[in-house]
C-alpha cells in the first residue's frame, strides 16, 4: 500500500522459498493454460512482435475484474494502465497491459491487493498523513538530526508495512481460495536470495533508519535476525504480526506506525551533520562494531557458500527467526529498551557473514525493489489509445476465447494435441468495425460497399435481402396468429353463461370447451462460411438468402433468429497465431433490423474454413429443441473443413469426423439440422457429395449459388408446417 498521492499500490510477500511449479494457480480455473516463456514482469521487455493480443488482453481484463468483485463484494472498476489511468485514486484499480498466462497470477495478486485497500483503508488519512503525526515525533526527531520529511518518509513507509499486512490478512481469512494469486505475486516482488543473503550476513546492522527499515520490511522471512538491532525484537513484538488482525482499521494501524517509529527515533544513532559522518549514518554497509568495542568484518563467503547457508536454514538444519516458521524461538531480554550493542550474530549464535562487493550491489539493488513496491512504484506497462479502444470494443462485443479440438492431431500428424483456441465475437458492433481487427468485418468493406465501386453496388445484398424477406415474411406473419376454436352443450369444461337457463329443462350439457391452436416458438441459428472461396457471387446470394430470412422472421414475430460468420482471425502480440474465428453479426433478440442495413456492408470473406471447430465453440450456446420450440441450425459452406496452426491440424477424414460429431451433438439436443453446399457451377456442387454427407446427414443438400433464394422459401415451409 502506498501513500504516494498518485499511486497506492501495495506489496505483501510470503516467508520462505518458492518453489518451482509447472502451472499457475489460475490453471485450476482454466484448463486450457499453457506454460510459455515469459518477458519480466518488471524491467525493460526483451525483443518481441509489436502489437497486443487485445482479446486476450479484454479476456484478462474480465477475469480480474470478476476476482476483484467477487473477493471484495463490490463493482471496483479495472482499467488498464494509460495516459489517462496512470495510478490507482481509491476508486478504481489499475493493471499494466504486459499479461500473458504465465503473468496471470501475479496480475490477480496484484489487483486484489489494490482492490482490498479501496475496500478497507482510509484514504483520507493517506492524503493527509503529515498533519496526523504527532507534533512530538518531529521534535524528537530533530533533536536526533532526522529532518521532517524524513519522518514523513519513514511514517509511511512503515505504516504502509502494517496496513498490507492488515489488509492481506482480511483476504487471507475471508478469501482462502485466492491465496495462490497473492503466493505468486509474493514469490515476483519480495522472495530474493539476496535479500536472504542480507538478513544473514552482517550488512543493515547499523543503528540507522535504514538499516531498521531493511529488517522490518522482512519481518516475517523466516531469515529475519530480530538482534541485529537494539530494538528490532520489540518491533516485532509491536507490529505482532501474528494477531494483526487485532488492527480493525488504518487508523488503528497507523497508531502502531507511529509507536514503531518513535522507538526507531529513540534508538538510533544522533546523524552528524558533516558530510562524511552523515554518510556514515546512513549507509547500513559499514564495519561493524561488536560488544567488547572489537572490529569485526565476518566471515566472507562465496555465492555457492551462501547458498549452500540458505538452504541449510530452510531445510531445518539451522534455526533462525522468532516466533514463527522453523525457526526455534529466542528469549527476549526483559530490558529490550537497553540490549547490548554490537549485533554482529545471528539468532542462533552463529558468525553473520560479510558479503563479497557483488553481494552488497544485489543486495542494494533488492531493497531498492521492496521500497519502490512499499512506496507504490511499481511498473505497469502503459497500453496505447489505440489498443485501449480495441479492448473497450472487444469487451463489448463479449468476445471469449474458447478452447476446441482438443485430442486432435497436431501440425506432427502423428501425435495429438491439446487442441486450440477459437475466437468466439458475439456481437458485432461499429466500435469493433472499426478497428479493423477482423479481416471479416472492417470498415475498409464498409466504406466501399457504401461508395461507388461498381464490384459491390453490382449487387445489393442487403437490399435484396430485405426486399425478397418482406415478400417471405408476409406469408410467415400467420405463424403469430391463433386459432381459436369454441365448442359448446358439453358435459364437461366452462359453464356457458347462455346456457345456464337450461338447466331448468333437465339439459345438463351447459358447459364449453375452448382450443387455441398457434405454432410453436421458433429458433433459428443461420451460420455462413465467409472463407476466401466464398468470394463473389456465392458470398453475395448466401448473405441475401440470410438477410430475407431475417427479415422474414423479422416479420412472423415468434422466430429468434441468430446469424454468425465463420472465419479465421490473426491476433497481435509475441505469439501471434492463426486461429478459428466464429462472429455472431446479429441476433433478433437483442438486436434491431436497422443493424442489418448499417454494419453488414462491413462484412466480407476473408481465411479458410475451420467448419466443425467453430460449432464446436458455440454448442453451449445453442438453443435445443423441446415440445414447446423448434430449434433449426443451417449451414451455408463451399468446401471441406480446412484450418491449420501450430497446435492444431485440421482437415481430411480426421476434419470430417470432428464435424460430424460436432453435428450430431446439435441433434442429439432435438436441432434440426439443413446444410447447404453452395457451388458456383454443378461440378463444385457434385463433387464433394459423400464427405458433405457424411458431415451434415442424408438431409445436405447441393445448390448453385444462383438458386440461394430456394433455402429460404424451403424455410418458410418448415416454419408454417405444424
Amino acid at each position: 500500500m502506498s501513500f504516494n498521492t498518485k499511486d497506492y499500490k501495495g506489496f505483501t510477500f510470503r516467508s520462505g522459498a518458492s518453489k518451482n511449479k509447472t502451472t499457475s494457480f489460475s490453471s485450476f480455473w482454466d484448463t486450457s493454460y499453457g506454460n510459455y516463456d515469459v518477458d519480466e514482469f518488471l524491467g525493460n521487455d526483451t525483443d518481441r512482435v509489436k502489437g497486443k493480443d487485445v482479446v486476450a488482453l479484454a479476456g484478462y481484463k474480465r477475469a480480474i475484474s470478476n476476482f476483484v468483485s467477487i473477493v471484495t463484494g463490490k463493482h471496483i472498476p479495472v482499467v488498464f494502465n494509460s495516459k489517462d489511468e496512470s495510478y490507482t485514486d481509491g476508486r478504481k484499480v489499475v493493471i499494466g497491459s504486459n499479461i500473458d498466462d504465465k503473468k496471470f497470477d501475479v496480475a490477480v495478486g496484484l489487483a486484489l491487493h489494490e482492490a482490498s485497500h479501496i475496500k478497507l483503508s482510509n484514504f483520507s488519512l493517506l492524503k493527509n498523513l503529515e498533519i496526523s503525526i504527532p507534533a512530538e515525533l518531529f521534535v524528537l526527531a530533530d533533536k536526533k538530526g532526522v529532518s521532517r520529511s524524513e519522518i514523513i518518509n519513514l511514517v509511511k513507509s512503515v505504516l504502509n508495512y502494517i496496513e498490507d499486512r492488515r489488509i492481506d490478512n482480511f483476504i487471507f481469512t475471508t478469501s482462502p481460495g485466492y491465496k495462490g494469486y497473492y503466493h505468486s505475486m509474493y514469490d515476483k516482488y519480495f522472495y530474493s536470495k539476496n535479500v536472504d543473503k542480507g538478513l544473514l550476513s552482517s550488512e543493515f546492522r547499523m543503528e540507522n533508519i535504514e538499516s531498521y527499515m531493511f529488517r522490518i520490511i522482512n519481518l516475517h522471512n523466516k531469515n529475519r535476525q530480530l538482534g541485529a538491532l537494539k530494538s528490532l525484537k520489540e518491533i516485532y513484538r509491536i507490529i505482532n504480526l501474528r494477531s494483526i488482525n487485532r488492527l480493525n482499521s488504518s487508523d488503528a494501524a497507523f497508531d502502531v506506525a507511529t509507536e514503531v517509529v518513535t522507538l526507531i527515533i529513540n534508538t538510533i544513532d544522533k546523524v552528524k551533520l558533516n558530510d562524511k559522518d552523515e554518510a556514515d549514518g546512513k549507509s547500513g554497509n559499514q564495519t561493524k562494531t561488536s560488544a567488547d568495542g572489537e572490529s569485526s568484518d565476518g566471515e566472507n563467503l562465496s555465492d555457492e557458500e551462501f547458498n549452500d547457508l540458505i538452504d541449510s536454514v530452510e531445510n531445518g538444519e539451522m534455526e533462525t527467526g522468532d516466533g514463527g516458521g522453523s525457526g526455534k524461538s529466542i528469549e527476549l531480554p526483559s530490558d529490550v529498551s537497553t540490549p547490548p550493542t554490537g549485533n554482529i550474530s545471528n539468532d542462533d549464535g552463529s558468525e553473520s557473514v560479510e558479503l563479497s562487493d557483488r553481494q552488497k550491489e544485489l543486495l542494494k539493488k533488492a531493497f531498492e525493489k521492496q521500497e519502490k513496491f512499499l512506496d507504490g512504484d511499481v511498473q505497469k506497462t502503459l497500453l496505447s489509445k489505440k489498443d485501449n479502444n480495441a479492448v473497450k470494443s472487444v469487451e463489448d462485443s463479449g468476445a471469449t476465447y474458447e478452447n476446441v479440438g482438443d485430442g486432435l492431431p497436431n501440425n506432427w500428424y502423428t501425435n495429438t494435441g491439446k487442441g486450440t483456441k477459437c475466437l468466439v465475437v458475439r456481437n458485432l458492433t461499429q466500435k469493433l468495425i472499426d478497428t479493423n481487427m477482423f479481416g471479416c468485418a472492417t470498415a475498409y468493406s464498409q466504406n466501399r460497399y457504401n461508395g461507388s465501386d461498381s464490384y459491390y453496388r453490382s449487387y445489393d445484398f442487403v437490399e435484396e435481402g430485405l426486399r425478397l424477406g418482406s415478400i417471405l415474411g408476409r406469408k410467415l406473419q400467420i405463424r403469430g396468429e391463433e386459432s381459436v376454436l369454441k365448442y359448446t352443450r358439453k358435459d364437461t369444461g366452462k359453464i356457458d353463461k347462455r346456457l345456464i337457463s337450461e338447466l331448468g329443462f333437465n339439459n345438463t350439457n351447459v358447459f364449453s370447451q375452448t382450443f387455441v391452436e398457434r405454432f410453436n416458438k421458433a429458433y433459428l441459428h443461420i451460420s455462413i462460411d465467409a472463407s476466401g472461396s466464398m468470394s463473389g457471387d456465392k458470398w453475395n446470394k448466401a448473405m441475401t438468402s440470410a438477410i430475407a430470412m431475417i427479415k422474414a422472421c423479422d416479420m412472423a414475430g415468434n422466430i429468434d433468429v441468430v446469424v454468425s460468420i465463420r472465419a479465421t482471425y490473426q491476433g497481435n502480440g509475441p505469439r501471434a497465431v492463426d486461429v478459428p474465428l466464429i462472429m455472431v453479426v446479429y441476433d433478433s433478440r437483442k438486436d434491431k433490423l436497422i443493424k442489418v442495413k448499417t454494419l453488414f456492408p462491413a462484412l466480407d470473406v476473408t481465411g479458410t474454413t475451420p467448419e466443425g471447430l467453430c460449432f464446436e465453440a458455440i454448442e453451449k450456446e445453442l438453443i435445443p429443441g423441446n415440445n414447446n420450440q423448434d430449434s433449426y441450425f443451417i449451414n451455408y459452406s463451399d468446401g471441406a473443413p480446412m484450418f491449420q496452426n501450430n497446435e492444431i491440424s485440421y482437415s481430411g477424414r480426421e476434419a470430417y469426423k470432428h464435424t460430424a460429431k460436432m453435428v450430431g451433438n446439435m441433434k442429439a439436443k432435438g436441432i434440426r439440422i439443413m446444410s447447404y453446399f453452395i457451388g458456383s457451377s454443378s461440378y463444385s456442387c457434385d463433387r464433394d457429395n459423400t464427405s458433405f454427407k457424411a458431415m451434415y446427414g442424408g438431409d445436405a443438400s447441393f445448390i448453385n449459388a444462383t438458386n440461394m433464394m430456394q433455402v429460404a422459401k424451403t424455410m418458410n415451409k418448415k416454419f408454417l408446417s405444424k
